[in-house]
């Protein structure tokens, strides 16, 4: 077995994926974003449109200051807005505007496509059996980063 292949092929796999996204955007037309805006807008469109800085950077498990940044970014493009709360004027909610809407189906689409491309030749069981050995890598990796704190 060539273990050390494995990092090697997983930095290469997230290498291509994001070319492909990007194709994709600009082929649709969508030439000012990125695919690591495209987190932030698929959790949206999964919630309603509308979720706090600290629900969107749990559910695509980034760090607040990294949320920050994109929600910056796509504040800029005006995909979104900020919503202060009625109830709470500390939380600040983040909408999607009309143009953040009408990108929906463009992003379901490639979405789409990623994952046609992504387990192409794959059975079930098989993508199965990968995203098993995939959380596990990044489990392995998370933990290692915890035991340096102790």
């Amino acid at each position: 077995m060539k273990e050390k292949y494995i990092v090697y092929f997983i930095s290469k796999t997230k290498k291509r994926m994001t070319q492909f996204i990007e194709d994709k955007l600009r082929e649709k037309g969508i030439k000012d974003l990125v695919p690591s805006h495209g987190n932030i807008l698929t959790v949206l469109y999964e919630n309603n449109g509308r979720l706090t800085m600290k629900e969107i950077s749990r559910l695509i498990g980034k760090d607040k200051s990294t949320v920050t940044a994109l929600v910056n970014k796509l504040l800029n493009l005006e995909y979104i807005e900020k919503e202060k709360s009625l109830k709470d004027k500390r939380v600040t909610y983040i909408t999607l505007t009309e143009k953040g809407k009408n990108i929906e189906e463009v992003f379901k689409s490639i979405s789409g496509e990623i994952y046609q491309t992504a387990y192409k030749g794959f059975s079930e069981e098989e993508k199965e059996i990968f995203l098993q050995l995939l959380k596990k890598i990044n489990d392995n990796f998370k933990n290692a980063k915890e035991e340096e704190y102790y």
